[in-house]
This record gives structure tokens, C-alpha cells and sequence, in this order.
């Protein structure tokens, strides 16, 4: 082989291989929605409590809408069922990809909790982390909260989903 095809033979595994990459790239990382079953909304618990601590500080009062009680439900469910408080389980997950999904408004929050028996406790848990708080004080609209727990253990796992 000369130094020539050598050189083409090269050039051709680099461009299939580019190609490959980017097609890869463009693929979607989108995942199928979670089933919501397991999930109990708490939203209803959890807005009068964040927003007396938002009016303490000046700030309007939440709401609660449809995207970010769904995309906390779902959040809370695929926690329960991994046994996990992350806000990202398995490969590929995205935050925005979730909240994209729900048809959550951006900017979004989102703050996890787990192991509290009451709604009145997770959102204590969540004034008493810095982040947490810093999210619930946040410039947002909207709230939504929910809880599910894990089949195999009834560990509470908590999510609040915050959004514009």
C-alpha cells in the first residue's frame, strides 16, 4: 500500500467515524414519560408554607400549575423506584430534558427530599439547606410538589418543582 492510499484510507475511517459521532450527537436523549402512578400530589400542603416564607421576605406568592406538578410527580416516582434522592438517575438523564417533557416554563428549580413523613417536614428540610431555600425564594411563578414512595422499602422521596 502506498503512502497516498494509505493516507485516503485514513481520511475515509476519519470522516465515517466523524459522521457516526454526529450522528450519534444528534440522537435524542428524550425518554418516554414515567408513569405517574405512586404519586401523590402535595402541592396544596406545600403552598401556603412557601409562601409564608416567601412574604417574609418580600416576595410574591406561588401558584401551583400542571407542568410543575407533573414534572414533580414524575421526579418523585423514578426516585422511589430507583431508591435513590438524585435529581439525575441512569445514563442519559437530563434535567432539561425532564422539564422540557412536562412542559415546564424556564427557568426551573428543582429540590429533592427524602425520608420526611409530611409535607410540613420536607419543606422544613428544604429551609434548612441553603440551596434549597435559595430555590424557593427564587424569581418563580409556579410550584409543584409531590411525593412517592419506594415499593420495596415505603421510603418517602419528595420533590418540589419550581418554575417562571
Amino acid at each position: 500500500m502506498t503512502l497516498n492510499s494509505r493516507i485516503e484510507a485514513r481520511r475515509g475511517f476519519l470522516l465515517l467515524s466523524g459522521g457516526a459521532l454526529l450522528a450519534l450527537a444528534g440522537c435524542s436523549t428524550m425518554r418516554a414519560p414515567v408513569s405517574l402512578a405512586g404519586a401523590t400530589d402535595e402541592t396544596r400542603g406545600a403552598l401556603p408554607l412557601v409562601n409564608a416564607l416567601r412574604a417574609r421576605q418580600g416576595l410574591s406568592a406561588l401558584s401551583s400549575s400542571g407542568p410543575t406538578g407533573r414534572a414533580a410527580a414524575e421526579q418523585a416516582v423514578r426516585m422511589a423506584k430507583a431508591g435513590e434522592m438524585k435529581h439525575l438517575i441512569g445514563l442519559g438523564d437530563s434535567f432539561g430534558d425532564r422539564m422540557k417533557r412536562s412542559s415546564v416554563p424556564l427557568p426551573a428549580a428543582e429540590n429533592i427530599a427524602s425520608g420526611q413523613a409530611s409535607i410540613g417536614a420536607a419543606v422544613q428540610a428544604w429551609i434548612d439547606s441553603r440551596k434549597h431555600l435559595e430555590n424557593m425564594l427564587g424569581d418563580y411563578r409556579s410550584v409543584g410538589v409531590a411525593v412517592a414512595r419506594s415499593p420495596s422499602t415505603g421510603r418517602s422521596y419528595w420533590a418540589m418543582v419550581l418554575s417562571a
